[in-house]
């Protein structure tokens, strides 16, 4: 370029300012944009141990009783959406009634799950049922040094009354009344209720002593655990709620597949997590449903 084809010193450093200024300015309303596009958002969390995620790394301290992990799924859906509120109070070991009644784990106690609840949360996660029909006590009952008989079976099937079934029953409308709760606090919130996982394989007759459970029980239990999530469904329909189907997409991932594979894990774990809960694996899995829920109903 010859001498008088270039810009005098003054007149280009002009220009430099002004295109200086022009990309300012346009970072200014992007940001703007940015700031007038998101919308106050709450995502609130409820649930038993099968929300909380107890034993996977890292365990909340707020209250360290609650065996609440930074890996669960209402953290891992939180990651994924990025609300702009998240409040996680779910509690291992909670039931229907911790909903409304402060829970005493130690230390503690867990306030209310529901006092999380405001006029303004957006979106509401609830797992719940499983410790209302006594998921532990079951497990404890049920589990055998004899892969023979179907000593489980007997024990909660009297003069052919399924005790079991009585207590999912039972169990109905307590899930109904905490949904009704959940939108009588938010009335303006999305309520998702999420079903619980696999954890026996959905055919055959289970992988004693892994999971300790005689042969011939493994169907009962399973045919309890289906009975429990549609009992949930059920509910969730009947009360305006969304019911989230976290069996299906869990199926082949039971307790019996390999570490590497499955998402609850057995008795004896081998990836970090409570026996028969979920691990970090399930948890991923679980959110993934859950997140496309959430992105499908609001």
């Amino acid at each position: 370029m010859s001498p008088s084809h270039v810009m005098p010193a003054a007149p280009r450093r002009i220009v430099q300012a002004l295109l200086a200024l022009v990309v300012a300015l346009g970072a200014v309303a992007v940001a703007s944009d940015r700031a007038g596009a998101q919308t106050p958002d709450r995502y609130v969390a409820l649930g038993d141990s099968f929300t909380a995620g107890p034993l996977i790394p890292n365990q909340s301290l707020d209250p360290l009783g609650c065996l609440r992990s930074d890996q669960n799924y209402p953290r891992e859906v939180q990651r994924a959406l990025t609300f702009g509120q998240f409040v996680d109070v779910s509690c291992s070991g909670a039931t229907t009634r911790h909903m409304t009644e402060e829970h005493g784990v130690f230390p503690g106690p867990n306030p209310p799950q529901f006092d999380a609840l405001t006029a303004d949360t957006d979106v509401v996660t609830l797992g719940i049922g499983g410790n209302d029909i006594g998921f532990a006590g079951i497990l404890e009952d049920c589990a055998t040094l004899s892969p023979f008989g179907s000593p489980c079976r007997n024990k909660y099937v009297v003069d052919g009354v399924d005790t079991l079934a009585q207590r999912i029953q039972a169990t109905a409308p307590k899930v109904a009344s905490t949904i009704q709760g959940i939108r009588q606090r938010s009335p303006g919130a999305t309520v998702l209720v999420v079903g619980y996982p696999t954890i026996l394989p959905d055919s055959g007759y289970g992988c004693w002593p892994s999971m300790p459970i005689a042969w011939n029980d493994v169907p009962y239990l399973r045919s309890t655990h289906k009975a429990l999530n549609a009992m949930i469904a059920q509910q969730a329909q009947a009360n305006g709620a969304v019911y989230v189907d976290v069996y299906t997409p869990s199926i082949g991932r039971d307790a019996c597949r390999s570490s590497s594979t499955r998402w609850v894990e057995p008795l004896i774990p081998a990836n970090a997590a409570a026996p028969v809960h979920p691990n970090a694996r399930g948890m991923d899995g679980m959110a993934g449903v859950v997140a496309a829920t959430i992105a499908a109903t609001t």
